[in-house]
């Protein structure tokens, strides 16, 4: 076998412009992404709607509205929540007083700086009032600017969805446009089942969530809850992190050791469920993604835009290896994408292919 050593530095050339490419276009291409999936999840519901001769523009601004319903409800529950664990700020102040106060006296005991010299020291490289206002006020009025693009981007991808599919079908040659349109709605009803699997098992989450941290007496349980279970959308950091939050802030409440093992075993136990029943049973196998592809996506995606990256990262790359899985020359990055071993949940991939031919 030979390597054509030109072909080789074109690729890495398209690649390093591809990744530069992101990077750069950051603020055009991040809101316009997140509509595009967010409209492929909700494309099944605007095609229910238009069946029932709801007209096309009416029916994807009820999309909009659905959508921007479910955002508000889901604020509104969070910030209920966080009223609640606002209430016990006295507490929490109390706690991080009493540790701050601890770790003041062992640099003292330990470093010899006196804790006149510590304030003079934070005070020195703690930024002024002036700065944190403008920076809140500028990351206020970045979030609301991308959520009217995304809501605009929303109307007229899911309005404009013919149109854009007859374009990317005239990019082929006309013999190819079939195949084309095969490969445009595999995509597509894949990456639809994949988005609301992970809907699905971020509700499973948030009732086991529930019922575990209710049953060894979290205090705010259901705000917990919800936060490991919207954290699901990174995941391994996202539950380790919510996890995390949950038992530093149960220790500040006081809770006792066996309680704070408790919140870990549940965690343990949700993570094997989800591993081995949610994931393949919900999301199915057919999008899965191999344990070191995810850590370079998210990775990848942080590094290229941040937290909306992370978010990002792992829809695009199923959408990705899905587009990979359907292009004869891509297939071998499809299968360096997948997952690697799928032994555990060949039962569960048995049983939603029998399904999907009784559906037929």
């Amino acid at each position: 076998m030979t390597i054509n050593n030109t072909s080789v530095i074109q690729k890495i050339v398209l690649l390093f412009l591809g990744v530069a490419g992101l990077y750069y276009s950051k603020v055009f291409l991040m809101p316009l992404l997140i509509a595009g999936l967010l409209a492929t999840l909700f494309l099944p519901v605007c095609k229910w709607m238009e069946k029932k001769k709801i007209s096309k523009g009416l029916a994807v601004f009820l999309c909009l509205l659905l959508l921007l319903s479910v955002i508000s409800g889901i604020v509104l529950l969070l910030s209920l929540k966080v009223s609640e664990v606002i209430a016990d700020i006295a507490v929490i102040k109390h706690k991080i007083i009493e540790a701050i106060v601890y770790v003041q006296q062992y640099i003292f005991d330990h470093l010899g700086i006196t804790v006149e010299e510590q304030f003079k020291i934070l005070k020195s490289e703690q930024p002024s009032f002036t700065s944190i206002v403008q920076l809140i006020a500028g990351s206020l009025a970045y979030i609301v600017t991308n959520f009217v693009l995304v809501s605009v981007y929303f109307l007229f991808l899911l309005y404009s969805r013919a149109h854009i599919k007859n374009f990317i079908l005239k990019l082929a040659p006309a013999s190819q446009q079939s195949e084309l349109e095969k490969v445009i709605y595999s995509a597509s009803h894949i990456s639809q089942q994949y988005l609301i699997g992970i809907s699905k098992m971020i509700v499973c989450l948030w009732i086991m969530y529930s019922i575990g941290f209710s049953a060894i007496g979290v205090k705010n349980a259901i705000f917990f809850a919800i936060l490991c279970g919207l954290l699901e959308i990174i995941p391994f950091i996202g539950n380790i992190t919510g996890t995390t939050l949950t038992v530093l802030v149960s220790a500040l409440h006081g809770a006792s050791f066996p309680m704070l093992g408790g919140i870990i075993a549940i965690y343990a136990v949700i993570q094997f469920i989800q591993g081995f029943v949610l994931e393949p049973l919900i999301v199915g196998p057919q999008v899965k993604i191999n344990s070191l592809f995810t850590i370079i996506a998210l990775v990848l995606g942080q590094l290229l835009w941040g937290i909306p990256g992370i978010i990002l990262a792992i829809p695009i790359t199923a959408i990705i290896k899905i587009l990979c899985d359907h292009i004869e020359p891509l297939k071998p990055y499809g299968f360096l994408i997948g997952e690697t071993n799928k032994k555990h949940n060949s039962l569960i991939t048995k049983i939603i292919q029998l399904k999907q031919k009784i559906h037929k």
